[in-house]
């Protein structure tokens, strides 16, 4: 079959793309409606990308779109001469009677568009199978790769112009506006830290780095129930170091308040029950998916985070127990590597990675023991490719065994989260409460009486 068969039989509806630029051009406020659907390159036509251009051009400057200013616009950019211009801008309102279809017209032009992608991207991976050149994995992640940007609706393959970008933008300023309760991105659920980061935006890679023991992955927990009850979206835990069973003890143990010795050796009070089943409630309510496949590649949990619907959020625990899945002897450059992979696979999914790492014993040789950027293990890439490096840090942990023994002991205590990176704002420390024995991390009371929780 030639390039020119090809292309005659490829899915398209002129009629359909005609009757969305007649439906904006007698009714101008339907751009609205279709605004979310539809993209330049959505259109077959050259001519049609030319004219929703224009149309989306004149809606973000406020301006009436018509056919005397549309026309205008058009023969300023070289696009039609006046006369072929008015003739065929009153062709394709003709065709539409009213406004009152757009969606469905708009609808069948995107799902086109979607078969003419589906097409292309089959026929580079044809080429790419035959061409035989490059490990197997790597082709076949590619092609999974292109089958998921298609499915979510992205053409990562071509270049966006600034008018398609800015015009999301502008209808995201338009929500916050509108709604300034609004957000884009994922909060931890932790009002000081919240309003340090504001958010966790999609496509972050957000690193918790600590020294073991320190209370990181209780941290990273914390975050993912406050993210799965607050947008109802899924959440993907992938632990690398504990069983799915003891990880969910621990967020048994954090959401009912029970002491966490007591869910381990099963010393449970009457009393604790009832808490106890209104936390599994809640729990079991919350979409949470838990995978504890030992020594994960990042190839794998990208396959299995495709599979996930309504994804908001992914935890690994933690980033030195991830494989490469390739044969790597230098184990600085092959924790890079997957960093880099991660940075990209939130990027591709459009969600927020939250990655445990461990530090190293640096800081303990110090005077002052507060982790710094330089205390993350095995690869300086790691705080190239992360959004927003985060830091668990508590005095009570270096404290001597035989001053712990001399004082009373106590459930709770500070801990200080160090935002050491952010790529979106400032950086600074917030003061949060510590619970030990319910390996909970909580918004201290100061900011409670401010009105914030």
């Amino acid at each position: 079959m030639t390039n020119e068969e090809l292309i005659r039989k490829m899915p398209v509806s002129i009629e359909a793309e005609q009757s969305v630029l007649g439906s904006i051009l007698i009714k101008p406020d339907s751009f609205d409606a279709i605004a979310s659907i539809l993209q330049e390159d959505d259109f077959y036509t050259e001519e049609h990308r030319h004219i929703f251009a224009a149309m989306r051009d004149m809606f973000l400057m406020s301006k009436n779109v018509d056919a005397v200013t549309l026309v205008n616009t058009l023969v300023t950019q070289g696009i039609y001469n006046e006369e072929a211009g008015y003739e065929y801008m009153q062709m394709i309102a003709r065709m539409v009677p009213s406004a009152a279809n757009i969606k469905d017209y708009a609808t069948i032009v995107h799902d086109k568009a979607i078969l003419r992608r589906l097409i292309t991207a089959c026929d580079d991976i044809h080429e790419s199978a035959y061409a035989e050149q490059g490990e197997v994995s790597a082709i076949v992640d590619e092609a999974a790769q292109r089958m998921f940007d298609i499915a979510q609706n992205r053409d990562s393959k071509e270049f966006r112009h600034i008018r398609e970008i800015i015009g999301n933008v502008y209808l995201s300023l338009q929500e916050l506006a509108e709604n300034k309760g609004a957000i884009t991105g994922t909060r931890t659920g932790f009002s000081a830290l919240d309003r340090v980061l504001v958010q966790m935006g999609p496509g972050d890679l957000v690193l918790v780095g600590a020294r073991p023991g320190m209370g990181k992955t209780s941290f990273a927990m914390n975050i993912a129930v406050n993210a799965a009850k607050s947008t109802k979206k899924a959440v993907a835990v992938f632990s690398l170091e504990m069983t799915g069973e003891q990880l969910v003890n621990r967020m048994l143990s954090s959401e009912a308040m029970v002491d966490s010795y007591a869910l381990r050796s099963g010393e449970i009070r009457r009393e604790d029950w009832e808490k106890i089943a209104t936390a599994t409630a809640e729990l079991s309510g919350c979409d949470i998916y838990i995978d504890d496949t030992a020594g994960l590649t990042v190839t794998d949990l990208k396959a299995k985070l495709r599979r996930i619907k309504n994804l908001g959020l992914v935890f690994i625990d933690y980033l030195q127990l991830m494989q490469s899945g390739r044969n790597i002897e230098n184990r600085a450059q092959e924790v890079g590597e997957i960093s880099r992979h991660l940075k990209l696979t939130a990027k591709d999914l459009g969600v927020p990675i939250i990655c445990c790492a461990q530090l190293s014993r640096a800081n303990e040789s110090r005077t002052v023991k507060k982790p710094m950027l330089s205390d993350l293990r095995d690869s300086g890439s790691i705080e190239q490719d992360a959004d927003v490096v985060l830091f668990l840090y508590r005095d009570e942990y270096y404290k001597d065994q035989s001053e712990n023994n001399n004082n009373e002991q106590t459930n709770s205590n500070q801990a200080e989260v160090i935002v050491a990176k952010n790529r979106h704002g400032s950086v600074g420390s917030v003061k949060m409460g510590w619970i030990g024995q319910y390996t909970k991390f909580c918004t201290l009371e100061e900011d409670e009486r401010e009105g914030v929780s």
